[in-house]
């Protein structure tokens, strides 16, 4: 009896009906509050791009888990960069299985890719989850060799509160000094709609983490900007009602630019604070190009400047300037 037919995967049945299954992404992602809304984006994700170690342990708790996605793709001779991400949530949800649509896209575009969870509230408060996230980001730094990955091109990368933890990471070096390494260790950083300055917060899930009114000091990534920072990819939604892109993106992008780090800056008009990371799906990518300027801000060689400093083929999106700095990119409107 002759076996049966392989079962196409799901995005491909749904090839002829994008508009559809894009109506239907959007529907679920609009009826979803905050950063959810990921299960659909999951289950329309391909599978074969990728191999997937789930529950590695960084650390001896439950929270202090990741999940390491290897691109089936040949390797790099020097091996595959490596992104070590964290989700948004307030602080206070998030798992990593709710990330593999990123996982994937970033698998299938060369890129081993760690995705991290770390202790939430009410367990802890500021500033336990970022011991959790500098130990997963030392894991990765420590381990990349073995797993595949170039040691010298490892990038921290964060979306809304994971956003905070990968700038933190990379501009205040108390966290990873705590794990034996250093910022300058990383290729470069990649916030997404982060608060970078929210204090004091009118958030009520947020403003107990950080002990509001009581706030610690120096515990905001806008208070630092050390001139030997990572090279910086800072991309916002140009409408995020959440997060205030002039307060943090923004401002972070101009101090950091101030001091000398090179600054990539994208802000995006047609998606919002959630849809901002959901774009990296390919259901959502037409939205906004966040795929397309992540990897290009990966691959792109180490020689000091911003993205937007090197040759680009075309664009034809609009240019504007943020300050006159020499060092200053300019801000792509997609």
């Amino acid at each position: 009896m002759p076996a049966p037919p392989a079962q196409p995967a799901l995005h491909a049945l749904l090839a002829p009906f994008r508009p559809l299954a894009l109506v239907a992404v959007l529907a679920a992602l609009a009826m979803l509050a905050g950063c959810s809304g990921t299960g659909a984006l999951n289950a329309l994700s391909a599978t074969g791009t990728y191999t997937l170690q789930q529950g590695v342990a960084y650390g001896s708790g439950p929270r202090q888990r990741l999940d390491i996605y290897t691109p089936t793709s040949a390797p790099p001779a020097a091996g595959w960069p490596m992104v070590v991400f964290f989700y948004g949530g307030s602080w206070n949800t998030g798992a990593r299985g709710d990330y593999r649509f990123l996982g994937q896209a970033l698998a299938a575009q060369g890129v081993l890719t760690l995705i991290a969870d770390y202790r939430l509230y009410p367990e802890v408060r500021y500033p336990a989850f970022l011991q959790d996230s500098a130990q997963a980001l030392a894991y990765g730094l420590d381990q990349a060799r073995s797993l595949g990955a170039d040691p010298g091109r490892v990038f921290v990368m964060g979306h809304s509160a994971g956003g905070y933890n990968a700038a933190m990471l990379a501009l205040d070096a108390r966290w990873l000094q705590a794990s034996g390494h250093r910022p300058q260790e990383l290729a470069g950083w990649i916030g997404l709609a982060g608060p970078y300055d929210f204090f004091p917060t009118d958030n009520p899930d947020v403003r107990p983490v950080f002990f509001h009114p009581d706030y610690p000091p120096r515990a905001q990534p806008i208070d630092f900007a050390p001139a030997d920072a990572p090279r910086t990819f800072l991309g916002a939604a140009s409408e995020d009602t959440l997060v205030s892109p002039q307060r943090s993106t923004l401002q972070l992008a101009r101090k950091l630019q101030a001091a000398g780090v090179p600054v990539t800056l994208r802000l995006y008009d047609r998606v919002n604070h959630a849809t901002l990371v959901g774009a990296v799906a390919w259901p959502l990518r037409w939205l906004a190009p966040v795929l397309a300027d992540v990897r290009a801000f990966i691959g792109a060689p180490p020689t000091g400047k911003p993205l937007d400093a090197q040759p680009r083929a075309q664009s034809a999106v609009r240019t504007d300037q943020i300050s006159g700095n020499s060092t200053t990119s300019s801000i792509l409107r997609r």
